[in-house]
């Protein structure tokens, strides 16, 4: 885990959060890995080299990325996808993000992840927070993360503009697609044991942050302690 001092926090209102998930609002490393651990061996894989590489992407790109002889990428998906619904323990929400979430409106945040639908809402009620209005998950868009559909998606079922939103991300292809959707973003580092090549804000967790909701309902992000 990557300890990170009070980085400055963009400064301007927003008119609604995206969230992506795992990482980033709560934390499924460990179950992740052990779904992806006993696939990986079965399939002859360097365990230990392929693990970092399936965070942040849908599971079918993943896997089709690898390019085995004789794998079927859709068929192979759906089987790691009904064994990570079936294992859910070791979940648990990142520190100060149920608190933080309870503070914003309802129709002004959504959740933005690569999981398919059914794994989202599954890892979401083991971590202890609310399923949101909108959810945006792996089947929704033909094209993922780095691809800037999935954000642009939730900023349309959130009926605001892709410039007024403001992304909360884990990983580098998170980012880039939060970039490619023309907006701002926010790393969360909890997780994370190396930095990630970017510039932009970064924060440990929630604990040290709060939301403001403005009188006509726009959304900043502050440092707790800081005056409104």
């Amino acid at each position: 885990m990557i300890q990170i001092s009070q980085t400055k926090l963009p400064d301007r209102p927003f008119s609604a959060f995206l969230f992506d998930m795992d990482g980033t609002i709560l934390t499924s490393i460990k179950a992740a890995e052990r779904v992806w651990g006993r696939w990986a061996k079965g399939h002859g894989l360097d365990v230990e080299a392929f693990l970092p590489t399936i965070h942040g992407k849908r599971t079918e790109e993943t896997i089709r990325a690898l390019a085995l002889p004789g794998v079927d990428p859709v068929r192979e998906a759906a089987f790691i996808t009904r064994a990570e619904i079936e294992d859910v323990a070791g979940i648990e929400a990142i520190e100060g993000s149920a608190a933080f979430l309870a503070g914003l409106p309802r129709e002004r945040w959504a959740i933005v992840t690569s999981a398919p639908r059914k794994l989202a809402e599954a890892r979401i009620a083991a971590a202890g927070l609310p399923i949101p209005d909108v959810l945006v998950a792996a089947e929704d868009v033909e094209r993922g993360k780095p691809a800037p559909d999935p954000f642009l998606l939730g900023a349309r079922k959130l009926g605001v503009a892709p410039g007024d939103c403001l992304v909360f991300e884990d990983t580098l292809a998170g980012l880039q697609s939060a970039a490619a959707a023309g907006m701002a973003s926010i790393v969360v580092t909890t997780t994370h044991s190396h930095p990630l090549e970017t510039d932009v804000s970064a924060v440990l967790d929630y604990e040290r942050l709060r939301a403001i909701v403005e009188a006509d309902g726009m959304l900043r992000v502050k440092h707790r302690g800081m005056p409104s």
